[in-house]
């Protein structure tokens, strides 16, 4: 699993993560942890995640993480962000084959929620919210 947000200080991403550590098949293998490329560095340090692969935002991890072979890239991206901050992560996370966990809210209007429906449809990915 990859995470956007739920880096030192935020509540939820302790939360997600913790639910996903349940059963032992889930593990954290990268992420986006903040939108401050510094505290993403310093959350990564404190989870023990390897420091190549915490990133300074979204976009790097999407885009770095899609570039290692399948088999050591992180499987789905968990997003735990503010609720303004849901959609673009989603979208593009979906547009280059990740599948995608979300924190509720989806996004902020029927719009945006059409659109991610659309890219879902369009390659087959899993959408969870």
């Amino acid at each position: 699993m990859g995470m956007v947000g739920g880096g030192i200080g935020a509540f939820i991403g302790a939360v997600h993560r913790m639910a996903a550590n349940l059963d032992g098949e889930i593990e954290l293998v990268c992420g986006a942890l903040s939108s401050d490329p510094a505290k993403s560095k310093a959350s990564g340090e404190a989870l023990y995640l390897d420091p190549a692969r915490v990133y300074g935002s979204y976009e790097e991890m999407i885009l770095k993480e899609k570039a290692l072979p399948e088999d050591q890239r992180m499987d789905f991206i968990s997003i735990v962000t503010p609720n303004h901050v849901h959609f673009g992560p989603a979208k593009m996370a979906l547009e280059n084959g990740f599948h995608v966990m979300c924190d509720k809210p989806l996004c902020f209007n029927l719009e945006e929620a059409y659109e991610l429906k659309k890219s879902c449809r369009k390659i087959r990915i899993a959408f969870l919210v």
